[in-house]
């Protein structure tokens, strides 16, 4: 059996002294550059490994930065999630990913389970803004930073898109397009990007003559959801002749349960989804949408999330909004 290969010897092969080894390992801006060169070949060569567990008790924190989603089945989620690991790669963090499902009791349970884990820093798209343990985990000093939704207290860090605005676009340009009847397909009732999405779909049709809004809620946001969503709309005595859906997963599964049962889109019936993933251009009839940032979106959220985990006394918290931006193609014609 290799034996272990601890610091001492790392510090030994690369003629320094224990506590460069950690600087190197810990806080490298600090070792000079050549220094640093020599340390980390020591350890390559050694093939050491840090002791994580070890050094989580020395420092009360692990490096490691938690990712709490509503879904990471759906693709704005993953694409989000990318943009966050490719941050936490570059700086040396490890990224602990959970999956709340849009359930309060499931969020719960995982951001106990982080707490444990001894998490840095932990960026959450919340189900429930208010859950004990996230209060909690903020108490506890864990930097704590908003994805997806904006933020509300000015000692917190969020980065959002203004659904508002983007349910607005979407109307409006189904509005230009002369459609009068439409239907908002959204999710589970409480999901705050849904209910934003819908307050900016009523603002674009005040003053529009003879338009209205009917609304559909589907039990989960996802192509499953929008069939049945679709469903129902066809079953109702009048079919709408636009549909807003407060996603893309669910218009895709609108447009499927439209196009089974032979409307025609977007001539019967015009369908606009939210996020613009990328299934959305390869779709049979390609989707238009309300586009997000989200790369850039994970991305930035996890920089400001390590700039506050780096620099606690310095760090300047941001809310950041970003504009959405309508993409049209077939489906609304």
């Amino acid at each position: 059996m290799r034996p272990t290969v601890g610091i001492r010897e790392v510090a030994e092969r690369a003629s320094v002294s224990p506590g460069t080894v950690s600087n190197v390992l810990n806080r490298p801006e600090r070792v000079a550059a050549p220094t640093r060169a020599r340390v980390l070949a020591a350890i390559d060569e050694l093939g050491f490994v840090r002791n994580g567990s070890a050094s989580t008790l020395r420092a009360g924190h692990s490096r490691a930065v938690g990712l709490m989603v509503l879904d990471i089945a759906n693709p704005f989620f993953t694409e989000a999630a990318r943009g966050v690991e490719d941050v936490i790669s570059e700086r040396g963090y490890a990224l602990m990913l959970s999956n709340s499902d849009e359930d309060a009791v499931k969020e719960r349970r995982n951001l106990r389970m982080l707490a444990e884990q001894r998490v840095q820093g932990l960026l959450v798209t919340p189900v429930d803004d208010e859950a004990p343990e996230l209060l909690a985990l903020r108490e506890r000093g864990v930097s704590v930073v908003l994805l997806d939704r904006p933020g509300a207290r000015p000692d917190q860090c969020s980065v959002a898109v203004d659904d508002v605005a983007g349910g607005r676009l979407a109307v409006e340009h189904l509005l230009r397009l002369g459609r009068r009847d439409i239907a908002y397909v959204s999710g589970p009732p409480g999901i705050r990007q849904c209910d934003d999405r819908r307050e900016g779909a009523r603002r674009a049709l005040d003053g529009a003559d003879g338009a209205r809004l009917r609304e559909f809620a589907a039990e989960g946001m996802n192509v499953r959801g929008g069939l049945d969503a679709g469903q129902r709309l066809l079953a109702g005595r009048r079919t709408p002749d636009a549909v807003f859906c407060a996603n893309d997963l669910l218009a895709l599964g609108v447009m499927r349960a439209l196009l089974r049962a032979g409307a025609r889109v977007p001539d019967d019936v015009a369908v606009l989804g939210y996020d613009d993933i990328e299934f959305a251009a390869a779709a049979a009839v390609p989707l238009s949408s309300v586009r997000q940032p989200t790369y850039q979106l994970g991305r930035l959220g996890t920089e400001l999330l390590l700039d506050e985990c780096e620099n606690p006394d310095g760090h300047a918290h941001q809310q950041v909004v970003f504009q959405p931006e309508l993409v049209a193609r077939d489906s609304t014609g």
